[in-house]
């Protein structure tokens, strides 16, 4: 979702902001169905809960992700606050979600490390399927937020700005901040 702005770049903001929202909803609602399906696990299993970093790190980023997709959905989707707050918010708003995208990397190395420790602890350093999978697994995800970092951070990727969408913004916010437009 954090390319959608990168990718469809000359698209309608409002359309990409929706895609970039429903992106993010469904990520959110797959991360919920994860964290009930591995309550009822540990439940069954008798595995307490909440006792990991990698169950903390995974709870904080879930936690800190529903604050973000909320606050997005409130200052973006549907503003509800002024552009002046609007402008001031959107650079929190994208260090936030790089960050969420570096905590649910790092928490996910974390849930790889912790079942490989619990599963094969005794024949991982024979260099066993299960652990060679994993360890690659591993590689492929820090790959993955490495190219994402260099993608976003890449100016030339960046969505052009687009003058009339700006004049129908600026448009917008004179009158519904109880001003009126100066030009047609």
């Amino acid at each position: 979702a954090i390319l959608v702005y990168r990718v469809f770049r000359n698209e309608a903001k409002r359309n990409v902001k929706m895609l970039h929202g429903i992106i993010h909803l469904l990520a959110l609602i797959i991360s919920i169905i994860g964290f009930v399906a591995v309550f009822d696990f540990h439940r069954q299993s008798k595995i307490p809960d909440m006792y990991s970093l990698h169950s903390w790190c995974g709870m904080a980023t879930l936690v800190l992700f529903c604050i973000q997709w909320v606050m997005g959905l409130l200052f973006f989707l549907f503003p509800v606050a002024s552009s002046w707050l609007r402008a001031s918010y959107l650079p929190i708003h994208v260090f936030c979600g790089v960050a969420l995208l570096v905590m649910a990397i790092g928490t996910s190395l974390l849930g790889i490390m912790e079942k490989l420790l619990f599963s094969i602890m005794s024949t991982y350093s024979l260099f066993t399927p299960e652990g060679v999978l994993a360890n690659i697994l591993g590689i492929l995800l820090m790959c993955f937020g490495v190219l994402l970092g260099y993608l976003i951070a890449r100016e030339e990727y960046r969505r052009p700005p687009n003058p009339e969408e700006e004049s129908l913004s600026v448009h917008f916010k004179t009158l519904t901040e109880g001003g009126s437009p100066t030009t047609p």
